[in-house]
């Protein structure tokens, strides 16, 4: 095995539940999250001689995961009727708390309301679900960080109204 297959496949491993969580909120449903995830495991694959390593890993995985389900998404819409999604985010770390059955409405709610979003909207609190600082969402999204934290407080407020209101 070379060099760049055993890194690719320690890179893999090792942010594989991060792409999956991605893919989870760009998907219809549990084969399209398996297509999404085999597409950006491609996309990684063709540009991993070409990282440079000017950013952390996990950034340059985030924003392949992240461009790779927006491109197929706004392609798969402009060929399909597009559909409802309500239970395509499947984020581990909350899915575990819903322990009750109130828990696991609020959660379904919480995906339909995420959904609605606009694509850069939801980019970013997807990123901010997953834990991550403002300056790591500004080198995944490419905006400042001033313009990730408006965009952030306004985005979010979105989701709570739909929320309390859905």
């Amino acid at each position: 095995m070379t060099d760049l297959n055993k890194k690719f496949i320690e890179i893999l491993e090792s942010n594989k539940d991060l792409i999956l969580r991605i893919c989870g909120a760009y998907a219809k449903d549990a084969t399209e999250k398996e297509d999404l995830f085999q597409e950006v495991t491609i996309a990684i694959w063709k540009s991993l001689d070409s990282f440079q390593g000017n950013s952390a890993i996990s950034t340059w995985i985030y924003r392949i995961t992240l461009n790779t389900c927006i491109r197929l998404s706004l392609r798969s819409k402009n060929t399909k009727v597009e559909t409802i999604k309500l239970n395509s985010i499947h984020f581990e770390n909350l899915q575990e708390k819903a322990d009750n059955q109130e828990d696991e409405i609020q959660f379904i709610k919480l995906q339909t309301c995420i959904q609605q979003l606009t694509e850069p909207d939801r980019s970013i609190v997807l990123l901010h679900l997953e834990e991550l600082p403002y300056r790591e969402i500004t080198s995944i999204i490419g905006i400042s960080e001033n313009h990730v934290a408006v965009k952030m407080k306004r985005a979010k407020m979105k989701p709570l109204t739909c929320m309390n209101h859905g």
